[in-house]
C-alpha cells in the first residue's frame, strides 16, 4: 500500500516540476562560414573539453566589480556546457580546417590521425566587456601523424554587454578565435 502511495504521489508531482522551469535558455553561438586552411592531419578527434566547476555548471556566471562571479537571474545554457563547449570547438575546427574533424567517440573505424585535448581554466564573461578563455590544449598523434603538442593559450572576444544572449554570443565568438590557434598550430 505504501509502495502504491508513493507511486501515485510521483506521478502526480512531476508534471508540476515539469511546469516550474521558466528560465531562458542560451545555446552558444555557431560560428560563420569562413575559409578553410590546410593542416598536416586528415582528421581530428576533440576530446570532451575539461572546465571549471563554475563553467559546467547549467547557469550563465558573470564577473562583478568585486571579482565575484554571480548567476544571471532566469538564464541557463540551452546545452550541457562541456558538451556545448566541446560540440562548437569540433564544429568550428571542422569549418575552419581541411581536416575532417568530431567530437569523440571517433565516430569513423580507422582513428582520428590527431586528438585534442583542451583545459579550459577560465571561461569569464568580464566587467570591462571581454569574453576570456584561456587554458591549455595538447595534440597527440597516435600514429606519429605529427608532432606532439601541447600550449598554453588565452583568447577573448568582445561583449556588447553582460546580457546572457551577449555572453552566449561572445562563447562562441572565445571557441571559434580558439579554433583558429589551434589550427595555426596544426597549420603546414
Amino acid at each position: 500500500m505504501t509502495l502504491r502511495i508513493a507511486a501515485i504521489t510521483l506521478a502526480t508531482a512531476l508534471p508540476l516540476f515539469a511546469c516550474g522551469d521558466t528560465n531562458a535558455r542560451f545555446p552558444i553561438a555557431a560560428p560563420t562560414e569562413t575559409s578553410q586552411t590546410r593542416v598536416a592531419v586528415r582528421s581530428i578527434e576533440v576530446r570532451e573539453v575539461s572546465l571549471p566547476a563554475y563553467a559546467a555548471a547549467s547557469e550563465i556566471v558573470v564577473e562583478q566589480e568585486d571579482g565575484a562571479l554571480t548567476v544571471v537571474s532566469k538564464a541557463i545554457w540551452a546545452d550541457d556546457p562541456v558538451r556545448g563547449v566541446t560540440g562548437a570547438l569540433a564544429r568550428s575546427l571542422d569549418l575552419r580546417s581541411t581536416a575532417n574533424v568530431a567530437a569523440e567517440p571517433w565516430p569513423l573505424a580507422d582513428a582520428a590521425d590527431a586528438r585534442l585535448e583542451v583545459r579550459i581554466d577560465r571561461m569569464i564573461a568580464k566587467m570591462d566587456g571581454q569574453f576570456e578563455l584561456s587554458g591549455q590544449f595538447a595534440i597527440a598523434a597516435p600514429r606519429g601523424a605529427i608532432r606532439e603538442t601541447i600550449q598554453r593559450f588565452t583568447v577573448t572576444a568582445p561583449m556588447t554587454d553582460n546580457s546572457p544572449a551577449a555572453v552566449a554570443q561572445a562563447t562562441g565568438v572565445a571557441i571559434d578565435n580558439l579554433a583558429a590557434v589551434i589550427i595555426k598550430k596544426l597549420g603546414r
